[in-house]
């Protein structure tokens, strides 16, 4: 028999009883419950005295939506807070149980689910997509022996080399304590003053300084694990290895102007790009390389393997590929998966191991204390049954339940505010304060209990002197020129000199480039703790000699208006397609009339759809056309922005007058709309650049 709508099944004894469905989340079908279970008659109305009364407490359907509501959100993460996630696999393309007995490394072709975060680290949630700034690449694999999280950078090496100097380092670069601005922006007092005081974030500072940290799209930049690690095999063999993900549609990035309006034109430009690129099946795919290598290379080498702040040049240790990962599936909910995942260095498998990277043993703290302050507070040592009963002074600050008020701007250490007129805060006493038993660690191998770094970590400028080296004259002119616009916006007189003394030991012309760009008398260098040497130079490290001749995945913007040719238009959008690319057709209206009579919608209004937006742009108008948008300051703006961007542009004869009025000078990126155009619109026009702007 059934009863109430539930199945009835008898027990053991001989009893009955109801067989009721277990409780789960709403499927859209059936009645609406309340999270008891209890079905709701009215969910548009309160409980009332009376038509005309007030509502009642005990209208509990009433009091547990609003509580609900009013705990929805909970706290952002300190960094990478903005974040853009996907689901998708990872499949090794051989065994590499010679390396590691890590499961997922076993078997050829066996296919690991994974979740993987991109993200921005100095914005807020509600920022944008596309600042300067660096990019989160965190993979979760959900392999058979556990998580295992990969938490890394778009960047392969990072601003410090103990993690000690994190909280300063991330205080240093938000928004300024006291004034809570600029959002999501490295070019202001703090981070500067920070980073001039702090010679190992050189290397970091020309890799944040170049295109690297404005990425075209999420699906085009490279991610590394930045930290050395360790694979163990069976037999209990240790490697060292470093981590790489290579796009499989290369390396692309904008020039600044460019990500400045991609700001305006779409907030959401790299969160979109992704989500499109899964939902019409152009999986976006990286190359998980490896480099591996032994004690002996790492003894060998003029750099410590330990040093976040350096990497191994794949010349050295060339990457070797050993699987695919694959993004093919979009989050179903944003919060409940991108918003939730919680990512922690510590969660690794059998056969990854850690090694004593200072920076790498603090995120292994650091994640997990993460995670659990999302649900709750730092601030507990405020209440009075914990809070300290003599004077209490560092650089911690904010936090749910803050009670304290700090004023002024230090919160990041070493800072020379004092020379501002400011307050610096407490510092550190050698003599007073709380100094570690020295004592023996647990093998002699690791030695004394020490706060010192390695010797080789003093080296901060030889490999920021090989990364600037192994730029192309155009990416030169790109770093110079992103250290004179951030330096500029610093107010504190003696920070920019102070930067530009360290970036006399990097190069004397980058440093005089600077110092010329910002009116400056050029600074004796400052003394290095240690020389630096001349590397071979990398031709991996720049993206321009690394950037793939294709237009798979891109899109070409094609502008077009009333009369343009339809058998000219049709001819192009083929051409596109065939090499790939999406074509996006742009007018001054959305119903366009085309040479043979026909009317189309074009996928783009002119004002909303800046040439930003697209990789190479194509201009098919009929004369009248042209005439009138000579006169359209939307139109001029757009082939203006993408002569600008360094984009190929694409022109039948008609349309000259346009590209005249936008001021366009011939060049090799300008072209008719046949096969040369085609076979140039992949490329960015970087021998223009010079011709347009005035590049320190």
């Amino acid at each position: 028999m059934a009863s109430g709508g539930y199945e009835m099944e008898r027990g053991q004894g001989g009893e009955t009883h109801q067989k009721v469905p277990a409780a789960g989340p709403h499927d859209g079908q059936g009645h609406l419950t309340t999270n008891q279970g209890i079905r709701v008659s009215d969910n548009q109305n309160s409980l009332k005295s009376g038509a005309r009364g007030p509502s009642l407490l005990e209208d509990f359907v009433l009091r547990e939506k609003i509580f609900h509501f009013d705990h929805e959100r909970i706290p952002e993460r300190i960094v990478h807070a903005r974040g853009s996630g996907a689901h998708g696999y990872f499949e090794p393309y051989e065994s590499l149980s010679d390396l590691t007995k890590a499961d997922l490394f076993q078997r050829k072709g066996e296919k690991v689910p994974v979740f993987v975060r991109f993200s921005t680290v100095a914005g807020g949630a509600g920022s944008v997509d596309t600042p300067r700034d660096v990019r989160g690449f965190a993979v979760k694999f959900y392999t058979k022996e556990g998580n295992w999280d990969l938490v890394g950078n778009n960047i392969p090496v990072f601003f410090i080399q103990d993690a000690m100097k994190f909280p300063d380092l991330v205080h240093a670069v938000k928004m300024e304590a006291d004034r809570a601005f600029p959002q999501a922006a490295s070019a202001h007092d703090t981070f500067w003053d920070f980073a001039s005081l702090m010679p190992e974030t050189t290397h970091m500072l020309l890799w944040a300084m170049s295109d690297r940290t404005i990425p075209r799209s999420l699906r085009t930049m490279q991610g590394f694990g930045v930290h050395t690690f360790k694979l163990v095999n069976e037999a209990g063999k240790v490697s060292f290895v470093k981590f790489h993900w290579k796009p499989v549609q290369g390396l692309q990035s904008t020039v600044w102007d460019e990500a400045l309006k991609l700001q305006s034109a779409d907030n959401d430009f790299h969160r979109r790009d992704l989500w499109e690129a899964i939902e019409k099946g152009d999986y976006p795919e990286w190359e998980l390389g490896l480099q591996v290598f032994d004690q002996a290379f790492a003894d060998a080498q003029p750099y410590d393997v330990l040093d976040a702040t350096k990497i191994i040049p794949e010349e050295d240790v060339p990457v070797r590929p050993v699987g695919r990962l694959v993004l093919d599936r979009n989050p179903d909910n944003f919060f409940a998966e991108t918003e939730q995942v919680a990512f922690c260095p510590a969660n690794i498998v059998p056969g990854v191991d850690f090694t004593n990277d200072p920076l790498l043993q603090g995120r292994l703290f650091s994640y997990l204390d993460t995670q659990k302050s999302r649900l709750g507070t730092a601030n507990f040592h405020q209440l009075p049954i914990n809070a300290p009963k003599c004077p209490m002074a560092n650089f911690q600050r904010d936090g749910q339940m803050q009670m304290h008020v700090p004023k002024g701007r230090a919160n990041y250490e070493p800072n020379s505010l004092s020379a501002h007129g400011e307050e610096p805060g407490p510092r550190e006493c050698p003599v007073t304060g709380f100094r570690t038993d020295p004592g023996r660690a647990d093998s002699e191998e690791q030695g004394d209990k020490l706060r010192v770094r390695p010797e080789l970590f003093a080296d901060h400028y030889s490999q920021a002197r090989l990364f600037w080296r192994s730029q192309t004259p155009s990416e030169q002119a790109h770093i110079a020129s992103a250290f004179t616009f951030e330096l500029s916006k610093v107010k504190m007189a003696q920070v920019p000199g102070r930067m530009i003394a360290n970036l006399r030991n990097v190069d004397e012309e980058l440093a005089r480039r600077v110092a010329k760009g910002l009116g400056l008398s050029l600074p004796e260098a400052n003394p290095a703790a240690r020389a630096p040497i001349d590397m071979k130079p990398s031709p991996a490290l720049s993206i321009q000699k690394n950037m793939l001749d294709t237009l798979k995945g891109r899109m070409v913007g094609i502008l077009i208006a009333d009369g343009t040719d339809a058998a000219a238009l049709s001819s192009l959008k083929q051409a596109v397609e065939g090499a790939g690319a999406t074509p996006f057709l742009v007018a001054p209206h959305i119903g366009t009339s085309l040479s043979d009579g026909s009317v189309i919608a074009v996928d783009g209004q002119l004002a909303g759809s800046p040439s930003a937006l697209f990789d190479a742009v194509a201009v098919l108008l009929a004369p009248d056309a042209a005439a009138l948008l000579v006169k359209e300051a939307a139109a001029i703006q757009w082939v203006m922005d993408a002569f600008g961007h360094l984009k190929t542009i694409g022109r039948n004869d008609a349309a000259q007058p346009l590209l005249d009025k936008a001021g366009v000078e011939p060049d090799d990126g300008i072209t008719p709309l046949d096969g040369t155009f085609i076979q140039k619109a992949s490329q960015r026009q970087w021998a223009r650049e010079p011709k347009l702007r005035l590049l320190a």
